[in-house]
């Protein structure tokens, strides 16, 4: 909330998470930024894989957007990373619209 107070809306999604990243620090947060999340496929790792913004405490993905408003496809999208990672909890967090909108997205 802190981060859309001072910035608004507006900002391309990076500003928001080099922003974000700011916060984390400063609140002892411990989180690791733009980690790449392998996919299986049976036995095999594939060549392609899913980069999530943010994973704090080593268990809630954070996705950022920043769109004018979230659908079924973003929340699509943390469903996946979940699914790839065996964790179970993502928040999806949207700057773009003229409020803040999250959604909680529980595996």
């Amino acid at each position: 909330m802190t981060v859309h107070n001072e910035l608004g809306c507006g900002f391309l999604e990076p500003v928001y998470q080099e922003a974000l990243e700011l916060e984390f620090k400063e609140k002892g947060i411990p989180f690791i930024r733009e980690e790449k999340l392998e996919i299986y496929y049976r036995e095999h790792t594939l060549q392609q894989y899913y980069i999530a913004d943010f994973i704090c405490y080593d268990k809630i993905i954070i996705e950022l957007k920043a769109l004018n408003s979230l659908d079924k496809t973003h929340v699509a999208q943390v469903l996946n990373y979940l699914k790839a990672t065996d964790l179970s909890l993502g928040l999806l967090i949207n700057f773009g619209a003229a409020s803040l909108e999250s959604k909680r997205v529980v595996l």
